[in-house]
């Protein structure tokens, strides 16, 4: 753990220094001409810097652990050594900014109310200003992709990849609002399928694109790329409990925000085949009433507990993390960012925040 955190707090002003470059706080015509191409016209810059800059970076400005960037240079480093990852910092921004374009339209389209212990970026600027922000962070990071001086193979790997996630994210988020509508049938399986898609499609991103752009075998990127696929299950997983049960990511996020917006966790579905048939049926009742009332979220929290979800939850993420890293094991030589894979797979379920 303290070994994962250490790693993390190197790696932040590293990414966000990518980042400024990519997205500067405030934008200026040269900026413009980079991400959109030489104007014709005019560009209204002060609207462009209010209407995209000033969101995007109240939101990095905020926190974030910034996870995928690391995972992005390990997975690197791990198939190509660190002076491959190092020549490859600066597209360590890629899945942190697709990540964060992601966040925003979530929060629009939960109505959540808080983000990183702020008000979410549609309640401070607006519906239209939060989306169209989110939607330009899944596009502009591309541009990283087609600047750098790779092969015309690995560039056509790398955006089919980007291309295939992106799409991926989309079905996920997809799955999760018709459930949380109260409609659909979600098993335990379902579940999993829909977190690889909505959480585990961007680490799968930043493991495949770093191994891939750093001269990993076949083999080597799709195993990564499943391992990450199963950090962000079990990271969403370990979301999902503590949001229930984690006082400090409570004082972010907001105690059983999950509970509200109706959604369909694992320790729901967990709850809901496990619990008597009167209690699963009140169980059902308050998250399809999307209740904000605390005692009512209380009671769904307890309702979980007593079908033992929450430690069901935590036995189930450690081990899918488990079982990945055995595949991924066979695939890559002894190193230190070998062992910092490993490390990072036990950070995923066991942080408290």
């Amino acid at each position: 753990m303290d070994d994962v955190t250490s790693l993390l707090k190197k790696t932040r002003p590293l990414v966000d220094g990518q980042m400024l470059a990519v997205l500067p706080r405030r934008l200026s015509k040269k900026s413009l001409d980079r991400l959109a191409g030489k104007t014709r016209f005019e560009y209204d810059v002060e609207a462009l810097s209010n209407a995209i800059s000033a969101p995007v970076w109240d939101l990095l400005d905020r926190g974030g652990k910034r996870w995928r960037p690391a995972l992005f240079l390990l997975a690197a480093e791990a198939v190509g050594g660190k002076n491959k990852a190092k020549a490859l910092l600066p597209l360590a921004a890629l899945p942190e900014l697709i990540h964060e374009g992601s966040l925003c339209v979530d929060d629009c389209e939960d109505d959540s109310l808080l983000r990183r212990g702020k008000p979410c970026l549609h309640k401070k600027y607006g519906v239209d200003v939060a989306i169209n922000a989110g939607n330009f962070l899944y596009f502009a990071p591309a541009l990283l992709l087609a600047d750098k001086k790779f092969s015309d193979k690995q560039k056509a790997a790398a955006f089919e990849v980007y291309a295939r996630e992106l799409t991926a994210i989309h079905l996920g988020q997809a799955t999760d609002i018709w459930w949380h509508k109260g409609k659909g049938t979600p098993t335990e399986k379902r579940y999993l399928q829909m977190c690889a898609l909505k959480t585990g499609t961007l680490a799968r991103l930043a493991a495949k694109l770093g191994a891939l752009l750093a001269g990993g075998t076949p083999k080597q990127v799709e195993a990564l790329g499943e391992f990450a696929e199963t950090i962000g299950i079990a990271f969403q997983i370990q979301d999902d409990v503590l949001n229930l049960v984690g006082e400090k990511f409570g004082s972010l996020k907001g105690v059983g925000e999950d509970i509200h917006e109706g959604k369909r966790s694992l320790t729901a579905i967990h709850a809901l085949t496990h619990l008597p048939k009167e209690k699963a049926a009140r169980l059902r009742q308050i998250l399809g009433s999307r209740s904000s009332d605390p005692v009512e979220i209380g009671e769904a929290i307890s309702l979980m507990r007593e079908a033992h979800s929450i430690d069901y939850a935590k036995s189930l993420a450690r081990k899918l993390v488990k079982n990945a890293w055995k595949k991924l094991d066979e695939q890559l030589k002894p190193s230190e960012a070998k062992q910092r894979l490993k490390a990072f797979a036990d950070f995923t379920v066991e942080r408290s925040v």
